[in-house]
């Protein structure tokens, strides 16, 4: 229950990354009191904390920026056709700045628990800094990769070297000349990594649970007045992104994977003309089959072709065969490769599969697995993300009756309806919740998208007299099995495709897809029609 020395606002936005800050904009510009409330001690989100080495956006910089002000468009300067980690962080801060947002953004506050007062119809924030903040409408924008997945493993503690997190990567330069360095994990954040580090290490050892599919990429810096060029047709640009399926009209890993689906199948396709697409595509060609996607034995062929291409990178054979994927290509993220195969033909370079050899524990000086110690100076965790959920169960939610919100996506599933709202609590709007097309789309198109639509629908509620708007529980069903039943027909529900996407890298959490693939036009029409007809499965009192 609130009191009177709380602090009351017409909204509340948790966190102040790309959702949160253009939620704080969109709402002030429909005149309402809003404070962000920021873990961190700057603007940036997922972009402040992710700054290892070699973290680089998969979308081109163009489209992975936001739509909503002309200005910024034309002001902000993009370096390369895909960004790294430090030009976004950047831009953030150019955005925070421009608009003038930081007034109303409170830092170094983590957002602990959170009550629905059913009587007053506003939910009492708190924090951890003992403060009490409250407000009718929260959007939660806490992000979908913003919990580091922590290592299980046994004597983590122990190690007597420098134990680095890829989500935590310190702010200062990172020494890592001549140094044995470890890395564990191989999944978009290793992949990205490692060839940066193996720069820079004496001794490289990277320690793979799962190998990864990889595309390799070229990104290159702008070339003269090529940005100027792309500017002046920023409004064909945006029109072509809201109109694609992943909300990426360019170049993007996803475009590339929707392409995919397109060619022949390689069910029919003769050994000859297998062959052909590895030779002149490399690894992209051994994937490049329209029954992949659709056929898990057609993908089980694909992952032997993609092994084929591998080793025509991979000197070492026992090196290659290792690195070769053996779970459904389309169940994970795509992700972009910059010369990640050719780092294991260096001789600092050594890779220990841990399906043959696992480890064991960590020791006072390095890891042991069951073939014996690898001594190391350096331990560097790339363990993944409790992705989509993670941010919201972290906190202390409690909806109508006393409804804990992380006890729901645990025990019935992580339900939302439209990816936005959960039956059982008004009033909370969350961007990119499961059920969104987040997973496998431009996130920032998708979460334009949410941030427009929950601004409109609380400026209905406040122009029309209602306090409150609550996703029905049918409704919300309804939903899940539609977003499911997208996904039946593909290698999404295969038993063997575990990954954030569905929550199989958590133990324990319950495994469902949890995104919407039936593009991001789609998914806008329906929001849009349900809008349109007086918000079709909510209740509003």
């Amino acid at each position: 229950m609130a009191t009177s020395d709380t602090t009351r606002y017409d909204a509340i936005v948790i966190g102040a990354g790309f959702s949160g800050l253009y939620a704080l904009h969109r709402l002030r510009e429909l005149g309402l009191r809003t404070i962000v409330l920021e873990k961190a001690e700057n603007v940036g989100g997922t972009w402040l904390f992710n700054r290892y080495p070699g973290a680089r956006c998969d979308i081109e910089s163009i489209e992975y920026s936001y739509s909503f002000s002309e200005e910024i468009q034309q002001e902000w300067v993009w370096t390369e056709t895909m960004p790294r980690q430090p030009e976004i962080e950047a831009y953030l801060n150019f955005v925070a700045d421009r608009l003038d947002l930081r007034r109303d953004i409170r830092f170094h506050t983590e957002v602990t628990a959170m009550t629905f007062d059913d009587v007053a119809a506003e939910w009492v924030v708190r924090t951890d800094t003992a403060d009490t903040v409250v407000a009718p409408f929260v959007v939660a924008a806490a992000g979908i990769l913003s919990v580091p997945k922590e290592p299980d493993i046994a004597g983590v503690e122990s190690f007597a070297g420098r134990s680095l997190h890829t989500s935590r990567w310190p702010k200062e330069d990172v020494d890592l000349t001549g140094r044995r360095v470890g890395v564990i994990g191989t999944g978009s954040t290793g992949v990205q990594l490692i060839p940066v580090v193996a720069r820079q290490a004496g001794q490289l050892t990277v320690f793979q649970r799962s190998p990864a599919y990889t595309l390799p990429w070229e990104v290159r810096p702008f070339d003269d007045g090529e940005l100027d060029e792309l500017k002046a047709n920023y409004s064909e640009i945006r029109a072509a992104q809201r109109a694609h399926a992943v909300g990426a009209a360019r170049l993007s890993a996803f475009s590339v994977m929707l392409e995919m689906m397109t060619k022949p199948p390689l069910k029919s396709a003769s050994r000859e003309e297998q062959q052909r697409a590895v030779e002149e595509g490399g690894v992209i060609g051994a994937l490049s089959w329209g029954d992949v996607f659709f056929d898990i034995e057609a993908n089980q062929m694909a992952a032997k072709l993609y092994g084929e291409a591998v080793a025509r990178i991979v000197e070492d054979p026992e090196t290659a065969a290792a690195l070769t994927p053996t779970h459904p290509f389309g169940c994970k993220r795509p992700i972009i490769d910059q010369g990640y195969y050719e780092t294991f033909n260096r001789d600092n370079v050594t890779l220990v599969d841990l399906r043959k050899d696992p480890i064991v524990e960590v020791s006072p000086v390095g890891i042991r697995t069951e073939r014996g110690e690898h001594e190391l100076d350096v331990i560097i965790y790339a363990t993944g993300f409790d992705a989509m959920t993670g941010a919201m169960t972290r906190i202390a939610v409690t909806g109508r009756d006393g409804m804990s919100l992380a006890d729901y996506w645990t025990t019935e599933g992580p339900y939302a309806y439209l990816g936005i709202a959960v039956a059982g609590f008004p009033n909370l709007f969350i961007v990119q919740a499961p059920g969104s097309p987040a997973p496998a789309s431009n996130f920032v198109t998708a979460l334009e998208q949410h941030v427009e639509w929950i601004g409109d629908c609380i400026a209905h509620l406040r122009a029309n007299g209602y306090r409150t708007i609550e996703a029905l529980p049918d409704a919300q069903r309804e939903w899940t099995e539609h977003t499911t039943a997208l996904v039946e027909p593909t290698v999404l529900v295969h038993p063997t495709c575990n990954s954030w996407y569905n929550g199989g890298n958590v133990p324990g959490k319950k495994r469902m897809y949890m995104g919407y693939t039936a593009g991001i036009p789609e998914y806008r029409r329906r929001c849009e029609e349900i809008a349109a007809a007086g918000y079709t499965g909510f209740k509003l009192a």
